[in-house]
């Protein structure tokens, strides 16, 4: 109890003083942003480890796939199902395991080391005079601390490559590299959907625009697409940030590249399990099978859970709609933010995921989070409290349960209640940037007769 205590203490502070600095506009330095997000990191993993309790997911399927490797064995089949991904981080836990690190601590270390250089890449990501704050307000970003210091989960680990990705792939210069409209012209243009998408200025053309592309240019495909290979190597789910790193890159040859090493790395780690994981060759079709067999398991989260009463349950018939409701919502959210910064459209993909999916983690709730901190919109601090009041409830509270029983009690409360939020991440979008604008603007949409006067 002490611990949920500890923790909740240092996470409302946490809130509280990124939301002062926000009100004072305070600029502190890098450095400052990053010794903050250490030490209070530091902090919750010490206490995390030195609990009773640990998540069943961090001693029942990430240690097993860190041993695994020690052992010479396939992580993903010596885990019993427990690890669905690609042994990278597994080769990590292994690592640290070898070194005799405690698994307690070995495990969060690995998410704590990958979420504190998160902090100078969500500074880069946002850009600007903000980007210092931008980083201090992540440091204390609540949601970010319960998952990578109290949980272990491996979200971090899976973002600081995909976040890395896109700083990387919009290189250096203005945060804000996708023209705006110049004086004197429409905010909104003329022309049906067609137009819209295969027109001048439409999705396609901003794909396969030629651009002034040079050998840094493919240079910069070149490690983006790497680093976003490893966020794929990490999980599964940052193949919905690739949309956004591709529209970042300059002209269709760095695009190219881009896609064509993103590819690569997940595969090279897969055709190398035989040689570094003691993976035999015949066992590789059982490894894709494994990877791709997760079970339909609802009862967490949103609409789902308010079918099957806030209780777990193995629904393919809301799973399999959901899917098919989660890509045809990706795809609406692409051609409506298509004009806008590929940041911000990846951004709206991923909070809208959160909308309507239909099986959902708290850990989940991160994916965004880098994003919406770096370019915060108007409901955006709505939204990180909401969410992490939410999963501080799952996380610290629910975890004091006495039995199997209560626990199981509270959980039903707690899945029903997350119906609440989905309003709230609604309206915390990108809606104000539908389209690219220049730095400075608010956060509201215009009326179509207004004109934008660019402040490049």
């Amino acid at each position: 109890m002490e611990y949920a205590v500890l923790t909740g203490i240092v996470l409302v502070a946490g809130v509280v003083l990124a939301l002062l600095a926000q009100w004072r506009n305070w600029r502190p330095t890098l450095l400052v942003a990053l010794l903050v997000g250490v030490a209070v990191r530091i902090l919750l993993l010490l206490t995390a480890a030195d609990d009773a309790w640990q998540p069943v997911d961090y001693v029942e399927s990430f240690k097993p796939a860190g041993e695994a490797i020690l052992k010479g064995e396939d992580p993903v089949l010596a885990s019993e199902g427990g690890w669905h991904f690609l042994p990278t981080i597994p080769y990590v836990y292994g690592f640290l395991l070898w070194l005799g690190i405690p698994w307690e601590y070995a495990g969060r270390l690995v998410t704590v080391v990958a979420d504190i250089v998160l902090i100078p890449l969500v500074a880069k990501l946002a850009g600007g005079p903000k980007a210092n704050l931008r980083a201090l307000q992540y440091a204390l970003n609540p949601l970010a601390l319960m998952v990578a210091a109290n949980h272990g989960q491996v979200e971090p680990v899976a973002l600081v490559f995909g976040v890395a990705a896109f700083v990387v792939a919009r290189g250096p210069g203005s945060p804000y590299l996708t023209p705006v409209p110049r004086d004197g012209e429409p905010a909104e243009r003329e022309g049906g959907l067609l137009r819209r998408i295969a027109g001048l200025d439409g999705l396609v053309h901003r794909v396969f625009a030629p651009a002034y592309t040079d050998e840094r240019d493919v240079r910069r495909g070149v490690y983006a697409g790497i680093l976003m290979g490893l966020a794929l190597c990490a999980k599964s789910w940052p193949i919905w940030l690739v949309p956004g790193m591709v529209l970042l890159l300059p002209g269709l040859r760095s695009r190219i590249v881009a896609l064509l090493f993103t590819g690569l790395v997940p595969i090279f780690f897969f055709v190398t399990l035989p040689i570094f994981a003691g993976t035999r060759w015949d066992q590789l079709p059982e490894v894709i099978a494994e990877i791709r067999n997760i079970r339909p398991i609802v009862g967490d989260w949103g609409w789902a859970a308010q079918e099957s009463g806030g209780d777990w349950a193995l629904r393919p018939d809301l799973v399999t709609p959901g899917t098919y409701l989660i890509y045809a919502t990706m795809i609406a959210v692409i051609v409506l933010w298509r004009r806008a910064d590929p940041i911000d459209m990846t951004m709206a993909m991923l909070i809208a995921f959160m909308i309507v999916t239909p099986r959902l983690g708290a850990q989940y709730l991160m994916w965004f989070m880098p994003f919406l901190v770096a370019r915060p919109t108007r409901f955006a601090w709505p939204a990180i409290i909401g969410v992490s009041i939410w999963a501080g409830y799952g996380y610290l509270y629910m975890t004091q349960a006495p039995d199997d029983n209560a626990w199981w009690f509270l959980h039903r409360e707690w899945a029903l209640a997350s119906i609440v939020l989905l309003p709230v991440l609604a309206v915390a979008m990108p809606w104000g940037r539908l389209r690219a604008r220049a730095p400075g603007h608010d956060d509201r949409v215009r009326p179509k007769t207004q004109k934008v006067t660019s402040a490049i």
